[in-house]
């Protein structure tokens, strides 16, 4: 049986989830909590195999989630699960270490289907996503933009995007404030913007946010 802890803010995406591997012969959802923090608090205390998470989580986002837990629990999978854009978020996650990434309009077949397959160590990408990966479409200028951005840089412009101050992001990535600003002004180049409004406006744009 596989056990499954599912991570959202939303207490009818946690009970929806929960209710419908109920019945389920392979797979069981053992726990549901609604921040980041609450993920390693249930994880030190319970066996988990595979975790379903949001990327919008209050107190600690589930890239930066993502990342601690793969260092903590080597083991545990992780699949994260949102409505923001595949084409910029399945790659950074993968790259943080996330075994799938899932748009949160799937069905639900989809998702049983790759809570499998990452318990089996593979990796869980939609077929669009799997082209995205295997073919560079030159002519499309924000595919490029969505390569040229890191999965840190992806963070930092998330954090910003909600208005948070340096001081915050440094706090909640755990890095110091000269290195926010070394990721800023990154993306002020990689993006070609002079200042945060159009820094914003232009992730919008292609997506990114």
């Amino acid at each position: 049986m596989i056990k499954v802890l599912v991570v959202d803010y939303h207490p009818i995406v946690r009970t929806g989830l929960t209710l419908f591997f109920e019945s389920d012969p392979d797979i069981e959802v053992v726990g549901t909590v609604g921040t980041g923090v609450e993920i390693f608090e249930y994880i030190r205390r319970h066996p988990v195999d595979v975790v379903i998470s949001e990327i919008d989580l209050p107190e600690l986002n589930g890239i930066t989630a993502l990342r601690a837990i793969k260092k903590e629990h080597e083991k545990v999978k992780v699949i994260m699960f949102s409505f923001h854009p595949e084409e910029i978020y399945a790659i950074s996650s993968i790259k943080a270490g996330a075994s799938a990434y899932l748009s949160k309009t799937v069905e639900t077949e989809i998702i049983r289907d790759a809570i499998i397959k990452v318990h089996n160590g593979d990796i869980y990408l939609s077929a669009k996503m799997e082209k995205h990966l295997h073919y560079d479409d030159t002519r499309n200028s924000k595919s490029k933009l969505y390569k040229r951005l890191s999965t840190r840089e992806v963070e930092v412009l998330k954090l910003l995007s909600i208005g948070k101050k340096n001081k915050e992001i440094a706090l909640e990535l755990d890095i110091n404030e000269k290195t926010v600003s070394t990721y800023k002004a990154r993306l002020f180049k990689k993006l070609n913007v002079t200042n945060l409004v159009d820094l914003i406006h232009q992730a919008q744009h292609i997506g990114t946010i």
